[in-house]
């Protein structure tokens, strides 16, 4: 039975991953089309590309992580290898060159690729570690329920403070948009760096695999599983849902909330700025609450059937959101929206780690290989795929309603947005990740592994090891 302080120790991991990862999928398009200097279309080609590539390196990354042997394991040692190029890298990415168009393009891409190579190299590893640190799947998901915990802990923190951040740089210290934005990654990526070594420090793998197959055999049997496929693509409509509204944040509150003659809303008699940084935060701290309830959630209701209840609510209330007023009202009903659409989706975020688990143990038995890696690996790549897709998406949307896109030199100027861009961000808000919810609730409705399932699996699974029958189970030792 793994200790609390483990279990901490692992949610500091998926903290630092996702204080780069929100801000990446919230602020980066906005940053390379109104700070950086890039066109709408330009910057709609570089994350598809970028990500493309990112998802398509994390099967690799899952093969060569499952033949890694060390002292510290097969998985964790990438904790304390990458932590350091991790967050060098994502000071480059937000670092703006006073060159040419062309010239910044290239360092655009460069850097990005970069970026997501290096966190794939610590961030596969990581969620690959879910599967060594314990064989009881009710404690997998546990684990899990920590892990997201304590990144929407991550998220929020980045998140609230990241418009502070920008403005401090920037307005009080005199700093250009693109040097302010530059120095809040510095923050950001040093406190990252700090919650990897924690996370190295503070943790074990339990179970030791060893992967005696070869890769064409792992590759087989990956392609062959039924059940890896569909929760891969209910995976990527998960994160297609949260990066279409993610990314589409920045845009609806320029150009439509702080276009309002009042933006603010009253709490305790004070007028509050309503800012996307806010809109996101609570959002987050609204995810850990979702995070805290899945498992109670899933243990009543079964993994399967609460993926599905979740986005049938996801639906109902994204389209709801439509309805909202632009006033001080519509903002606190928008306000009420995020904190009840962030929680049904903080329930899923640990429900899809353990189902990954799940799905690995599934293929354990049936083919007899201990893929963890790559399987895992597959998780983070449908992440990496919506967030491709839906970054590019947004871009180009916009860019084929007419959106004006602002510079780095007018970055806060007063833009008179077309309708057609503005009917484009409410859409992109509402009905869009309505209809990629009902896509993914239609494909975990075939999903074969219910609870009895699963069960019936790890019992198995726990009598050949029990039995330490090696000859017919070669790649998993205790």
């Amino acid at each position: 039975m793994a200790l609390l302080k483990e279990k901490i120790g692992y949610g500091f991991g998926d903290m630092a991953s996702s204080m780069f990862w929100k801000v990446f999928s919230y602020y980066l398009p906005f940053f390379y089309s109104n700070i950086f200097g890039l066109s709408l279309v330009d910057t709609g080609v570089l994350l598809l590309v970028t990500r493309i590539w990112d998802a398509v390196s994390d099967p690799m990354m899952g093969a060569v992580a499952d033949r890694t042997r060390t002292r510290w394991g097969k998985y964790r040692p990438y904790l304390l290898w990458v932590a350091a190029p991790f967050s060098i890298c994502g000071i480059l990415l937000f670092t703006t060159p006073d060159w040419g168009y062309a010239a910044k393009l290239v360092w655009a891409y460069v850097t990005y690729i970069l970026m997501m190579t290096v966190y794939t190299g610590i961030n596969v590893p990581y969620g690959a570690m879910l599967g060594v640190m314990t064989d009881n799947s009710k404690e997998k998901t546990v684990f899990s329920s920590f892990r997201m915990f304590f990144a929407y802990g991550g998220s929020f923190i980045a998140l609230f403070l990241w418009d502070p951040l920008c403005a401090m740089f920037g307005e009080k210290m005199g700093m250009s948009p693109s040097t302010s934005w530059q120095m809040s990654m510095v923050v950001i990526a040093s406190c990252c760096f700090v919650l990897f070594l924690l996370c190295f420090k503070m943790t074990r793998e339990r179970i030791q695999t060893v992967s005696d197959a070869s890769l064409g055999k792992d590759l087989k049997a990956l392609v062959t599983n039924k059940p890896w496929w569909l929760l891969n693509g209910a995976s990527l409509c998960f994160n297609l849902f949260n990066t279409v509204r993610g990314a589409t944040v920045a845009y609806f509150f320029v150009d439509i909330i702080q276009r309002t003659p009042d933006d603010h809303i009253m709490l305790f008699g004070l007028s509050l700025l309503f800012y996307s940084g806010l809109f996101l935060g609570v959002g987050e701290v609204a995810n850990m609450l979702g995070v805290a309830l899945a498992v109670p959630i899933t243990a009543r209701l079964g993994k399967k059937s609460t993926f599905i209840m979740v986005d049938a609510l996801l639906i109902v209330f994204s389209i709801i959101f439509f309805m909202c007023p632009v006033n001080p009202t519509g903002f606190w009903m928008m306000l009420l929206l995020q904190v009840v659409i962030s929680i049904l989706t903080g329930v899923m975020s640990p429900l899809v780690w353990s189902m990954y688990a799940d799905v690995s143990d599934y293929s354990e038995l049936k083919y007899r290989t201990a893929s963890t890696g790559l399987i895992f690996s597959s998780a983070s790549m449908a992440q990496k795929f919506g967030g491709a897709i839906g970054g590019a998406a947004v871009m180009w949307l916009l860019d084929g309603v007419g959106y004006i896109a602002r510079g780095d030199s007018d970055a806060s100027a007063a833009v008179i947005q077309p309708e057609g861009a503005i009917s484009c961000l409410w859409y992109l808000m509402t009905f869009i990740p309505a209809g990629v919810a009902l896509l993914s609730m239609l494909i975990v409705w075939l999903y074969p592994l219910t609870t009895e399932r699963v069960d019936a699996i790890v019992a198995e699974l726990n009598t050949l090891r029990g039995e330490s029958r090696l000859p017919i189970l070669p790649n998993r030792t205790r």
